[in-house]
C-alpha cells in the first residue's frame, strides 16, 4: 500500500471529511498540519501547486483536495490507488 500524505489545517471542515473518509476505509495516513508553519506549507505549495488545504498525496500521485478525494472513491478509482 503506498502511503498517503495530507496536509491540513487544525480548524479545515474539508480536511475533517477527508480524513474521515480514509479512517473508514482504514487507511493510515501521514498528517502535515501547516497551520503557522510557513515551511510546511510551501512545501505543499510546492508539491501540489495549490495553496488550498486539504492536499492529498497518494504516494508521490497528487490527489487533490477533498472533493477529488470523494470523486475518486465515487467512481470507483480510490481503492485501487489505495491498493497500490
Amino acid at each position: 500500500m503506498p502511503a498517503v500524505t495530507i496536509y491540513t489545517k487544525s480548524w479545515c471542515p474539508y480536511c475533517s471529511a477527508a480524513k474521515d473518509l480514509l479512517v473508514r476505509k482504514n487507511v493510515s495516513f501521514t498528517e502535515h498540519d501547516i497551520t503557522g508553519k510557513a515551511d510546511l506549507r510551501d512545501e505543499m505549495v510546492r508539491r501540489s501547486g495549490r495553496a488550498t488545504v486539504p492536499q492529498i498525496f497518494i504516494g508521490e500521485t497528487h490527489v487533490g483536495g477533498c472533493d477529488d478525494l470523494y470523486a475518486l472513491d465515487q467512481r470507483g478509482a480510490l481503492d485501487p490507488m489505495l491498493a497500490g
